[in-house]
């Protein structure tokens, strides 16, 4: 499997001016977004600028690009998944309830977006789901519907999301949007405190919180000289063709351990030197 994206960033499909912007920025993944970033009436726009950006984009971007549709239970989304499905490279669903709505997706790798009740409880049935590539967690929409206000209550269902993809087999679950985008300080701690619970990776509304969301999902200092550790001792081991794992201080590791000793080392090598996000004012929050 290739290695997870960490960042996501939404740009509005109404604002084609954006889209090489957002390209740009530095993020793993851009999302065009055709669903709440876009008004009702400027939606059919922005189909036909996600298309034509598709079509005429280069082979090498640097970055992957997918496309929020609208609801695929509607006749506007099934009418945006036959337009973006053979161009984008992947779809994310909204709305997710059932996988009633996933037998007709075609073409991309689809994700997931579970925004409601109906849709966690449905969680491991449509992440594990052939036509799934991923699920999301939809939190805004998801907290207004069950009149959330304690975070503790949403950390319950985030991991029945994280356990739903972890059995399925689907990459890590990425943390929904943090809507603030001048609140660095509370987006570092928002994601520290869900990658302790098994999320990986944040979509973003603006470029200034790209650096913030790699900052907070790279390995410490002190956790990637264990992960080394490990991974030094795994290495000798094999040289010396020994199975059993021993640490300098005598404690033995198992290959789950390695394995994701291995992991960490790679992610803080790559996330070491974050490239240059610039801040652009013109480009406003989505959601």
């Amino acid at each position: 499997m290739n290695a997870p994206p960490v960042t996501w960033l939404y740009v509005p499909g109404d604002r084609p001016e954006r889209f090489g912007k957002a390209v740009a920025s530095g993020a793993d993944v851009v999302i065009i977004d055709l669903e709440d970033a876009v008004a009702p009436v400027r939606k059919d726009e922005a189909r036909r600028n996600a298309v034509a950006y598709l079509r005429a984009r280069p082979e090498s971007l640097g970055c992957q690009v997918h496309v929020r549709v609208n609801d695929p239970a509607t006749a506007r989304g099934r009418d945006d998944l036959a337009a973006v499905g053979e161009l984008a490279d992947a779809v994310r669903l909204p709305k997710v309830e059932s996988t009633a709505v996933l037998e007709a997706v075609a073409g991309a790798p689809a994700y997931a977006l579970l925004e409601s009740a109906a849709g966690i409880v449905a969680a491991h049935e449509i992440a594990a789901h052939p036509t799934v590539a991923g699920v999301a967690l939809g939190e805004q929409d998801l907290a207004a519907e069950l009149s959330i206000t304690d975070e503790q209550a949403m950390n319950h269902l985030r991991l029945q999301v994280v356990l739903a993809a972890a059995a399925a087999g689907l990459p890590p679950v990425p943390m929904s949007v943090y809507p603030d985008v001048k609140d660095e300080a509370g987006l570092l701690a928002s994601c520290r405190t869900g990658r302790a619970l098994g999320l990986f990776g944040r979509t973003a509304i603006h470029p200034r919180q790209i650096p913030v969301i790699r900052r907070a999902f790279r390995p410490g200092e002190e956790e990637t000289a264990r992960a080394a550790e490990i991974v030094a001792a795994a290495e000798e081991a094999e040289r010396a063709g020994v199975g059993a794992v021993a640490l300098p201080d005598g404690r033995f590791v198992d290959a789950p351990i390695v394995a994701r000793a291995r992991r960490t080392v790679a992610l803080a090598h790559r996330l070491a030197d974050p490239p240059h996000h610039p801040t652009d004012p013109q480009h406003h929050p989505t959601t």
